[in-house]
């Protein structure tokens, strides 16, 4: 062969597997993006921490979806999580794979019990240490580590079985006189457990139903292999993701299996509906997967194609996703900690607050426009930062340590 023409060849051949998924990057910066929607609620609206947005006999309308909105933030991250886990599989050895997967998802769990419990919290004192996303996604890709080796076809079916299996435990968890403790907390259940005098730890992501969520996601990978069209992927997306939102609508209308929360008539239609819609997450019951991860699939269906403006900024977040995530959390609260020092409120009151999360103060915040205008210019800030990141990571891809950032 002419070597030039092999080499061609080679390059061909070799460099789909190291562009990046663009779709992955918008879809996975627009849910970080919502995400700050919520957290941004949680700090500074008047009704956070005092009523729940979801509570139809409280709420209003435009309180309920923007809390509802944002379900679909925790599956989304959890789901592409194992998808580019799968990306990766195409460029790696087992071996070099496992070992990173294991090596990472240890270091994300440490990073959720100090540096990302510290930007929630603001509480110096770590009196309570709290297991979120990142704990979850740090821990599921620890065992992916481990069940890599595994045929293809068998973590899919251990994916399929935990997702759909793991609402049977419902009915256990509903028994009379069940109570679980912090192993099983740390399986199904969320759950508050001291470890120590003054000392907690909050589990608001128990292990089952994510990890289950993160091997579906490392199994959709396949569809973005280099050697599948994107014609042929947008259609088998399409198929899926509106196979999952007929699957929620059937399943959940007859009440039979897949969340322990029943929908009712309500005073009129849009409160029904709204009850109809509000599906467990803590943890994620099968339902709420099928509602979030459904329209997910549709949304990468549908963006693949398009390159604008918008894509290009919102892949910007895609990219830089837990360096988005530790600094929005810590421009939030630091805001957050002007805000309530400007109300007259001392440091030594924080001390004095009843919820785990410092300088908030329940029922005392802002209207649900203010909170949105507080979020916009929280983007707007986080922009250039994440811009530079990302050019930062780009120039500089011999630095082993930023694929931990």
């Amino acid at each position: 062969m002419n070597p030039s023409l092999h080499q061609l060849t080679t390059a061909k051949t070799l460099t789909p597997n190291k562009v990046r998924i663009e779709s992955v990057d918008v879809l996975r910066g627009l849910v970080m993006v919502i995400m700050a929607l919520d957290h941004t609620r949680d700090l500074f609206h008047s009704a956070a921490f005092a009523n729940d947005p979801l509570n139809l006999a409280s709420t209003t309308p435009a309180l309920y979806f923007t809390r509802w909105v944002t379900h679909f933030c925790a599956p989304i991250f959890v789901f592409l999580s194992g998808t580019s886990i799968y990306l990766q599989s195409l460029r790696k050895t087992k071996k070099e794979l496992s070992r990173f997967l294991i090596q990472r998802g240890l270091w994300l769990i440490v990073a959720e019990l100090t540096i990302i419990t510290l930007g929630i919290t603001f509480n110096p004192f770590y009196n309570v240490l709290i297991l979120q996303v990142i704990w979850v996604i740090g821990i599921s890709m620890v065992i992916l580590g481990l069940l890599i080796y595994l045929p293809f076809r068998l973590i899919l079916a251990l994916g399929l079985a935990i997702v759909l299996g793991h609402n049977l435990l419902d009915a256990s968890e509903a028994a009379p006189g069940f109570k679980p403790n912090v192993w099983w907390s740390l399986l199904h259940q969320t759950g508050l457990y001291p470890y120590a005098p003054n000392y907690m730890v909050l589990v608001s992501y128990p292990l089952a139903p994510w990890l289950g969520l993160m091997l579906l996601g490392y199994c959709i990978g396949t569809f973005f292999k280099p050697t599948v069209s994107p014609t042929r992927r947008r259609t088998v997306l399409t198929r899926m993701g509106l196979g999952l939102i007929a699957f929620f609508i059937v399943l959940r209308f007859s009440g039979i299996y897949g969340d322990p929360l029943p929908w009712s008539q309500q005073k009129d239609s849009l409160f029904t509906l709204l009850s109809f819609l509000n599906v467990q997450k803590y943890p994620p019951s099968l339902l709420y997967m099928c509602i979030t991860i459904g329209p997910a699939l549709l949304f990468l269906a549908t963006i693949e194609p398009v390159k604008n403006r918008f894509t290009r900024l919102i892949g910007t977040f895609g990219r830089t996703a837990f360096f988005y995530y530790i600094a929005h959390w810590y421009l939030l609260h630091t805001v957050c900690l002007l805000v309530f020092l400007m109300r007259g409120h001392s440091l030594a009151e924080a001390a004095k607050i009843p919820i785990p999360i410092k300088f908030v103060v329940p029922g005392e915040g802002f209207s649900l426009p203010v909170v949105y205008l507080i979020w916009a210019t929280l983007i707007l800030i986080l922009y250039p930062l994440c811009r530079w990141y990302d050019a930062y990571k780009t120039a500089h891809k011999e630095q082993w340590w930023l694929s931990y950032l």
